[in-house]
Order: C-alpha cells, then structure tokens, then sequence
C-alpha cells in the first residue's frame, strides 16, 4: 500500500532537482499518487478486522457490508444490522471509520449507512406466525411485580428503536393492556384472508396489540377452565393477522401453569424475560419461573432477569434512590443462576400515573424512566442476537401433560 503523505512530502524536498535520478523519480511518484485509488478489496480488507461486538466475528464474515460506492477519497457502504434496534451501531460506525483510514487513506471520507435484518432462528416451518422473526414470553413466578408494564415498555422501547413490534397480551384473567394503552371500550375488526377470517390487531403507539380485554367487556369476569383459556392463546396466534413482526411480546399471565405450556406448544419461543421485584417472596416465585423454563423438556433459552421497582425515586429528589423492597434482590439472583442481568427499573410515580391514564412510560416525559427501559430493550435484544447465533434453533415443543 502506498504511503501518499511521506510520497508527496519527497517530491516537495527534491522537486528543485532536474538531473537523473530525481526528475525521473518525482514524475513517478506524482503519476502513482495521482492514479492511487481505493478499491472494493481495500475496504473489506480493512472491514474485516472489525467485529460484531455481540457475535465475535468480523463484518466481513457475518455479511454484514453492503453496497460498496467509492468515488475518489469518498467511500460508503451499508452495514446491515441484526435488529434495528441495536445498541452498539455508533460504536461500529467508529470501528468502521477508523479501520478505513487507518489501514486504507488516511484521508478517506467514510459514510456508513444503516439498515437491518433482523436476525432469527425458526426451525419450525414458519407455519404459525410465519412472518414473525422473534416471540419473547414476559413472565414472573408471581403477581404484582409490574410484569405487564415491564412487557409494554420493552415493546415500546424495540418499536422506538426501528423495528417492527406486536405484544400480545396472554394474561386472560387480568388482561392490562387496554388500559395501559387507552384502547378500553375498542375491538378489533375481521378481515378475510385466503377464505379465512382473521382478527385485525389494534395500533397505538406504533405497535399491534391484543388482549382478551379486546374482545370481552371489562365489567364480566373471565370465569374459564384452563382448556378455555389455552384455547384463546391458541386463536391469539393463529387467527389473528399479526403481519410482519421483527418481535412478538408475549405478557404472559403470573405463575406457571397450562397457558405457559399452550405457548409452547403452539409456538418456537425464542426466548423469556424473567420479571422480578428485589423482595425475598418475589425472588423465592422467580426461581420457580426460571426453573420452568430450564426444565430438559422445555429447555427455552431465558433471555436474561429484569428487577422492576428497583428503588424508590420522588421526583423532587431525582438523584435519590430509596430501597423499599430491599436493595439488588434481582441481581443477586442473575448472578446465582448465572443469568444476564438486564437492569434495574424504578419505582417511580409516573409510571403507575403513565399505565393508568394510558401512557406508558415510553411515550411519557420522565426522561429518566425511559432511559431505564431503552438501556432494558438494549440489552435484551443484544441477548436475542447471541442467541439465534449460538444456540439451537427454536421450534415448537412436545411436552407431556
């Protein structure tokens, strides 16, 4: 590769002289340095020592650059992502930027741009659901620990981030998503779809919802067996038109028990985010959610632990942080069942006000509380990108009664 900066530096110091060698060898250097140019292989070369943070192999490799343009000392090129939403893309534009001009020009202009392919990894025919990369089941061993907010915000924060979400509200017996969403009172309409009537999801916020609380007055109480109610969960997939989805977020109802199973059976989960509160009798019903889904005849992938209500914020003291239900439970228990440790989520008050009035957080004005929930998302979607890489493919489970 040619040194043009200490080529040009030579000619200037020598240009006076006009007898052989140097005339001669000035010329050549001015006809070399003005015929220089980048190619297409000095850019993957130079590309191909940059990794993806997450899955340890160079761009190059993965075929992740796209669309070479060179034009003088402009470059630019598309690095496709695994998700929109991912967390680590201003880091890779600097790898990138700095790999170019240090091993092609130092003086190249480089432009990267973005698009995304959202990584999957279904093994399942893609007869249910066929359009839809990735299904993440919320769950929690127990109620009462935000499960349904923590479910809302996290499809709220991949949605924010570019990529195209669903959430499916699978607690039948509490359904929350009507009301966090605003949506009490509305159904949702049919459509005919290859001589097939299918529901048509609400859209708010940017995503595609639906819940039982969709379909059945919120005044009647859904008193059903639980063959009922893994009959709903079983319609929710397969009679509703979900369309194209980078993610399905699943709020699963608290517990373990047959809608848990009917997921699973019906669908390939990718994965499940695990909802907990520090508190010793939330962790002790967390454990039991963890194991579930470890069990060999489950095996789904967790995808890692959120701690919800963390601490304790007022707002008139945003720097304070009051331990209410004991410090770091969440954590503590990530680190025993060697999980990801997803973050922390605070007790705040707009939160409870934001889910109440049909806000959720991530489209409210605590700039705080959104933070939480973006660096959550990113996280998790970081997990669900190594994990359709490394491990096996998801597909629906046989498992016995």
């Amino acid at each position: 590769m040619l040194n043009i900066p200490f080529l040009n530096l030579f000619c200037s110091v020598f240009h006076k002289q006009s007898k052989p060698p140097y005339n001669y060898l000035c010329a050549l250097i001015r006809f070399l340095t003005k015929t220089f140019k980048m190619t297409e292989s000095d850019i993957l070369k130079a590309l191909s020592n940059v990794q993806e943070p997450d899955l340890g192999k160079d761009l190059v490799t993965l075929n992740m650059i796209k669309d070479i343009k060179i034009s003088g000392n402009e470059v630019s090129f598309t690095l496709v992502l695994t998700t929109p939403a991912c967390p680590m893309k201003d880091m890779m534009r600097t790898a990138c930027e700095n790999a170019i001009r240090l091993l092609v020009q130092k003086d190249a202009l480089v432009k990267v741009n973005f698009t995304a392919q959202t990584s999957s990894n279904r093994k399942d025919g893609q007869q249910i659901l066929h359009n839809v990369k990735n299904i993440i089941a919320v769950v929690s061993g127990k109620g009462g620990v935000g499960k349904s907010t923590i479910a809302a915000n996290l499809a709220l924060a991949l949605s924010a981030g570019g990529a195209k979400v669903g959430l499916m509200d699978a607690d039948i017996y509490g359904p929350s998503v009507p009301i966090m969403f605003g949506v009490r009172g509305q159904r949702p309409l049919m459509k005919e779809v290859d001589g097939k009537g299918l529901i048509v999801p609400l859209e708010k916020f940017g995503i595609k919802l639906m819940s039982i609380g969709l379909l059945v007055d919120e005044k009647n109480a859904v008193v059903w067996r639980g063959p009922m109610a893994s009959s709903a969960i079983r319609q929710f997939v397969t009679e509703v038109d979900w369309g194209e989805l980078d993610y399905l977020v699943i709020d699963m109802p608290p517990g373990t028990g047959d809608i848990h199973l009917t997921l699973i059976q019906t669908v390939p989960v990718t994965g499940a985010v695990i909802v907990t509160t520090p508190q010793a009798v939330a962790l002790a019903d967390a454990k039991k959610a963890i194991a579930m889904f470890a069990q060999a005849q489950i095996s789904v992938p967790i995808i890692g632990l959120v701690e919800n209500m963390a601490y304790f914020t007022p707002a008139e003291l945003p720097n304070n942080k009051y331990y209410l239900f004991g410090k770091e439970g969440g954590k503590h228990l990530a680190e025993e069942y060697d999980l990801s440790f997803l973050g922390q989520i605070p007790l705040v008050q707009t939160i409870r006000e934001g889910g109440d009035n049909g806000v959720p957080a991530m489209v409210g004005n605590d700039v705080i509380t959104q933070r939480a929930f973006i660096d959550f998302a990113s996280l998790a979607v970081r997990n669900i990108a190594i994990r359709n890489a490394n491990m096996p493919k998801t597909k629906v489970l046989e498992v016995q009664a």
